[in-house]
């Protein structure tokens, strides 16, 4: 399997860069040890002097001026790591979902980076990163039909499965999930990558039991 980044987006978002990371993994409950960490990096956070700053930082920025350049509103279609941010500002906490689920989202947190989480059992052929077309929807986890025209989008051979705003359905990791493909989205150019794939590889291995895990940054 191929992961690229389609020329158009290249054009519009000429810094864009994805670190890449598969493994097979199990997704199981998330121990108690990783919930702890979880809530570590809400409550830094909420500790700050103005917890809503984060928001602000130069990935979420980096992120919103993507979108713009791609034609989508940034306040309506948001990238997920600022989706995150936003509920730990809130008072909400971040989700529990699985181990493998909650690793991605707590590498999210904490790089301000977008990150797309994809059973490869259910992912056919290569990957581009691209622009979404008119007329291309999908099923988002636990949202009703998104509509892709303008947003970045990642698709195989059957179509588009994920964006940093929402993945599809299609593609969603579940506690029956032996294989993942995870995506940092980094609009701002390659550099940290290498840190937060390495961080996500440690992350899986200690609480995913993550075995044959494969690292690739592409930009």
């Amino acid at each position: 399997m191929h992961i690229t980044i389609d020329p158009e987006m290249k054009k519009k978002c000429p810094r864009t860069a994805l670190g890449c990371v598969t493994a097979h993994v199990k997704a199981g409950a998330s121990q108690e040890a990783l919930l702890a960490e979880m809530k570590t990096r809400e409550m830094e956070i909420q500790k700050l002097p103005f917890p809503r700053g984060v928001l602000e930082s130069p990935q979420i920025q980096a992120t919103r001026k993507a979108y713009k350049a791609l034609g989508k509103d940034p306040a309506r279609y948001r990238g997920s790591a600022e989706a995150l941010l936003r509920r730990i500002v809130a008072g909400k906490g971040l989700p529990q979902i699985n181990a493998v689920v909650d690793v991605i989202n707590l590498v999210s947190v904490e790089s301000r980076l977008p990150v797309g989480l994809y059973d490869l059992a259910h992912v056919s052929g290569d990957v581009v990163f691209r622009v979404g077309r008119a007329g291309e929807t999908y099923k988002g986890i636990g949202k009703f039909d998104l509509n892709l025209e303008g947003l970045p989008v990642f698709a195989d051979v059957v179509g588009p499965h994920g964006s940093p705003t929402s993945d599809s359905e299609r593609t969603m990791v579940t506690a029956e999930t032996k294989e993942v493909l995870a995506i940092i989205v980094s609009f701002a150019g390659p550099e940290n990558l290498d840190r937060w794939t390495q961080r996500m590889s440690a992350l899986l291995a200690q609480y995913a039991a993550a075995e044959n895990v494969g690292i690739q940054v592409v930009q």
